[in-house]
């Protein structure tokens, strides 16, 4: 029900997705009448493996998350994240308020030992390929140990997602010399330069997210926020003012026709919605974040994003490999 569009995007593109991926199911979670209303027609062997949990409360973009633990849980989402903790489902798909998602699944999944807080991580595409970058809005401030707790968190996916057995993990800085950077960050690079079973290569500077020097790229989630908003609002003004240069004249335009599949693949290499969906990190259960103008297109990567983190069980591989960790250490 999330979202700026809610069901009018979310039901088509889960219809979308059982027909590509043949072992998916889904409990769409929400106004059983509404839902009702967005179902595109299934047929019968679609129809057989998704299923509606009514529920007619909602959660606002207005709701504070305080208001949304206290008073929002029978609302549909937080069903759905109930859903989860009870097995019933192996992940929560959500485009709703990103702060009453948090505190919800905290609340209703909790956290796995050893992980101080949940992050959020997404992808951020690169010259290359991508690299993923969090926290990416869950903790406005951030000390040294949970921003190491992020790396770790960081790597393990990023070895099981991308199939990279030692992914290269940066720490965001303003400078890469060691000097440089508040205390948390200092106190951070202190401790992750001594995790010899983490590729850590030290400080990465903002304009060099996009260069590929890292795989995962850690930070506050204030920082993290800005960065993603930038290098979106960046993306989209690279895609209007290709438009404008190429409408200009008819010189222009028929330059534009020429080029035109060239320009379709930069835009679509460097379109965010491309790499929608954001992991909630830390949690016992899988939470994927949707941005909450995500179309149909966008939400269906979000799915395939929660599908794959079920595949390659994500939470277990994060507590596994920090359980092992924290015997090091100590």
């Amino acid at each position: 029900m999330g979202g700026d569009f809610g069901p009018c995007v979310t039901v088509p593109a889960a219809i979308e997705c059982l027909a590509e991926l043949t072992d998916l199911q889904f409990i769409l979670v929400g106004d059983q009448p509404t839902i009702e209303q967005a179902l595109p027609s299934a047929g019968v062997d679609l129809a057989s493996r998704f299923e509606i949990l009514h529920s007619d409360k909602t959660i606002s973009m207005n709701d504070t998350p305080a208001a949304a633990l206290r008073s929002r849980r029978d609302s549909s989402m937080a069903l759905a994240i109930e859903a989860v903790k009870s097995g019933r489902a192996q992940a929560c798909l959500s485009a709703g308020n990103t702060g009453a998602l948090m505190v919800l699944s905290r609340a209703l999944l909790g956290m796995q030992e050893g992980i101080g807080r949940p992050a959020f991580m997404a992808e951020i595409p690169t010259m290359n390929g991508h690299c993923h970058v969090l926290d990416l809005g869950a903790n406005v401030n951030c000390d040294a140990e949970h921003l190491y707790q992020f790396a770790i968190m960081g790597s393990i996916v990023a070895q099981a997602v991308d199939d990279n057995p030692r992914p290269r993990v940066g720490l965001l800085n303003v400078g890469k010399e060691e000097i440089k950077g508040n205390d948390q960050v200092r106190l951070a690079a202190n401790l992750l330069s001594t995790q010899g079973d983490l590729n850590y290569i030290g400080f990465v500077e903002g304009d060099h997210i996009f260069s590929d020097e890292a795989d995962v790229i850690v930070c506050d989630g204030f920082v993290g926020n800005v960065a993603l908003k930038t290098s979106e609002g960046l993306a989209r003004m690279i895609n209007r003012f290709l438009r404008q240069v190429f409408n200009q004249n008819i010189v222009s335009r028929m330059v534009g026709v020429l080029a035109a599949p060239i320009l379709a693949k930069v835009v679509t290499q460097i379109d965010p919605k491309r790499h929608n969906g954001a992991s909630m990190l830390g949690l016992e259960g899988i939470v994927v974040k949707s941005h909450g103008n995500a179309d149909k297109a966008s939400f269906k990567q979000a799915i395939k994003r929660a599908a794959l983190e079920i595949e390659k069980n994500v939470p277990a591989l994060i507590s596994d490999n920090i359980a092992k960790i924290q015997i090091t250490r100590e």
